[in-house]
């Protein structure tokens, strides 16, 4: 069932910093999410692609948890190349959104040559007639970009690189498919969390965010904002406590307050980030500093009410 393998994953990321072999691991993972572990000629299609995607998914925890204790000097690109494999042709949207998992991590420890080839090979030669791509193709797109975008190598991108896909992102923002539409839209939060200029890349991205975030959007989209300007809050601790973030943030505080519950409890969680509530009521404190009289009551209200009461926000799994 999908929940022991959600239990299964969350054990394996327990017993990572215990184990001193994780290359045995990795082979196998590898070769079962590519379909070609030793029960693949057994397991009919649906079926399959649950367990591709759940290899997908335990072999980023593996990277993510273990992968600096790999000797084996194939193991690490080999995971990358599984992701590649599957990130534009397989038609499972779970597959895809997995592979982008591994791709992102593998770049992270393979370093920034190696992230800069893939975003060459996946999205700056792919969308160069994004007209043209399939669904699959522009839905794994968006997700590679979270995903390496969401790592620290990020913003180690080459900036040439980096502006052709700010520019991919927001033309998938306006996809008239919600699938590719919701992937770009977290996309989004991660390419501004990388910045290096932060004013400069606002001013460029801030207008789609915002138009995104509006309750006669699809539920998804709205939720997608929110968990992009999650990671955006992640990488960039402190932004939506300036006047630069003071649209995005005031934009997110509506969000917040109307709408559906379960859109309106994702925009809770990036209040929770954007403001360090973890940390006391000084990150409050800093935005009523500039917010207007009724940002600034609205804001007070939702803190003392639903903020301060949210245990956590899992971050790193955004």
């Amino acid at each position: 069932s999908r929940q022991v393998r959600v239990e299964a994953i969350k054990a394996l990321a327990l017993l990572m910093p215990l184990s001193t072999r994780v290359d045995p691991l990795i082979k196998e993972l590898v070769a079962t999410s590519s379909g070609k572990g030793s029960n693949a000629t057994t397991v009919e299609t649906a079926g399959m692609v649950a367990i591709q995607t759940a290899a997908l998914e335990a072999l980023a925890v593996v990277l993510k948890h273990g992968g600096k204790k790999a000797k084996v000097a194939e193991s690490i690109p080999s995971s990358l190349a599984a992701g590649r494999e599957l990130l534009v042709t397989h038609e499972d949207d779970g597959v895809r959104e997995s592979a982008a998992k591994v791709i992102g991590f593998a770049c992270e420890l393979l370093g920034t040559d190696e992230a800069n080839n893939v975003l060459e090979e996946f999205v700056l030669e792919k969308s160069s007639n994004l007209s043209s791509c399939s669904l699959e193709t522009k839905h794994g797109i968006a997700c590679i970009c979270r995903r390496v975008f969401s790592r620290s190598v990020g913003q180690e991108i080459d900036r040439t690189i980096y502006s052709s896909v700010s520019s991919t992102i927001l033309t998938l923002m306006k996809d008239d498919k919600t699938m590719v539409k919701e992937a770009a839209c977290v996309a989004i939060g991660a390419v501004l969390g990388s910045s290096t200029e932060v004013e400069s890349t606002l001013s460029l991205v801030e207008k789609n965010m915002v138009a995104c975030m509006d309750t006669k959007e699809e539920l998804a989209v709205q939720q997608a904002i929110a968990n992009g300007l999650c990671i955006t809050a992640r990488l960039q601790p402190g932004l939506f406590r300036t006047q630069e973030g003071l649209v995005l943030i005031n934009s997110a505080l509506k969000m917040a307050m109307s709408g559906a519950q379960r859109v309106q409890f994702s925009y809770n969680d990036f209040l929770w980030i954007a403001l360090d509530v973890q940390n006391g009521e000084s990150g409050l404190e800093e935005y009523l500093g500039l917010a207007h009289f009724d940002s600034a009551k609205k804001m007070q209200a939702i803190y003392s009410k639903v903020l301060v009461k949210i245990k956590g926000v899992n971050v790193d799994e955004l």
